[in-house]
């Protein structure tokens, strides 16, 4: 069986890829202390240890804002490790997967971003993670990146968790209202990536290298998203000090960030669906899964 290393075992994505993957192979994942994406000696050490026949890389350095201040780190975890990534798999004849973001483009386009559209990240973080697509690229060897968009799940800290908290703890609550995307679970990710492997290592597969979009079907904006989570929360029994009438849509303008966001973080993703087969389900979906995944920890503590 194949040798899968999955970085960033801690993370959203990283958590989900080990319950995706497992049949696949041996999963070997790694955390930020075992493998630092910020120093390539550590990168290299662990795969001449390893010698992974895959690698899935959803590790990132995701704070987006602090990235702003913070710029040579972002650089070296976002776009120089994935090259070291890279490289060693193209020397190697290992497979790379790679996740990358909307983030890369401006979010001024008015239709769903396709994979050919102009880039233009408008932050420090979107531009380490488009110069990371770059370097996995110009390596040379067979890799498969996915740009995805407002990922949360059950595992780790997101948007999702952060609405429930605040619905159950304030009785109003500003969301902005005129950005416009897809949430997109973990879960949908690595179960997705597991159907990329899939056809990637079935005998006489044919190569599935390049750049793919990868959202749950559909769109919202913030606003949106928060209150289908705190309706579909109120109807699961959580206690919340929020109803929907209380949950306030504000302009970017009126919320302002050190980073700049997209407007339209929203993607076409029908170079993915039509390469691997897949049926893509409604965003609200796994919102819903999650919350009900979720709701009997919180209603066994509420209960307490």
């Amino acid at each position: 069986m194949s040798l899968i290393l999955v970085t960033g075992a801690n993370g959203q994505v990283g958590f989900e890829l080990q319950r995706a993957l497992a049949p696949l192979g041996t999963i070997d994942a790694v955390t930020r202390a075992e493998m630092d994406l910020a120093s390539e000696a550590s990168i290299l050490a662990v795969l001449r240890e390893r010698k992974p026949d895959i690698i899935v890389n959803p590790a990132a350095y995701t704070a987006v804002d602090r990235a702003e201040s913070e710029k040579d780190q972002a650089m070296a975890v976002n776009a120089a490790a994935p090259g070291v990534l890279a490289r060693w798999a193209a020397d190697h004849g290992a497979l790379l997967v790679h996740y990358s973001t909307d983030y890369v483009f401006d979010g001024s386009k008015a239709d769903p971003y396709v994979e050919s559209d102009p880039i233009n990240p408008q932050s420090v973080y979107g531009e380490s993670k488009w110069l990371g697509e770059e370097a996995v690229r110009s390596a040379g060897g067979s890799h498969v990146i996915l740009r995805t968009s407002w990922v949360y799940g059950h595992h780790g800290n997101n948007f999702l968790k952060t609405i429930l908290r605040l619905a159950g703890e304030r009785s109003t609550l500003n969301v902005v209202a005129d950005q416009v995307g897809a949430p997109t679970s973990a879960a949908l990710i690595a179960d997705v990536t597991r159907r990329v492997l899939e056809l990637a290592s079935a005998p006489g597969a044919v190569d599935v290298s390049g750049t793919y979009h990868l959202s749950a079907r559909g769109e919202t904006s913030w606003h949106g998203y928060a209150a289908h989570i705190v309706r579909d929360a109120a109807a699961r029994g959580f206690t919340l000090a929020l109803t929907l009438d209380a949950l306030k849509p504000i302009p970017t303008a009126d919320y302002p960030t050190p980073a700049k966001r997209p407007q339209n973080s929203r993607l076409n993703c029908a170079r993915l669906t039509d390469r691997f087969g897949l049926t893509l389900p409604a965003w609200q979906e796994g919102v819903d899964d999650v919350i009900g995944r979720l709701a009997p920890t919180r209603l066994a503590s509420t209960a307490l």
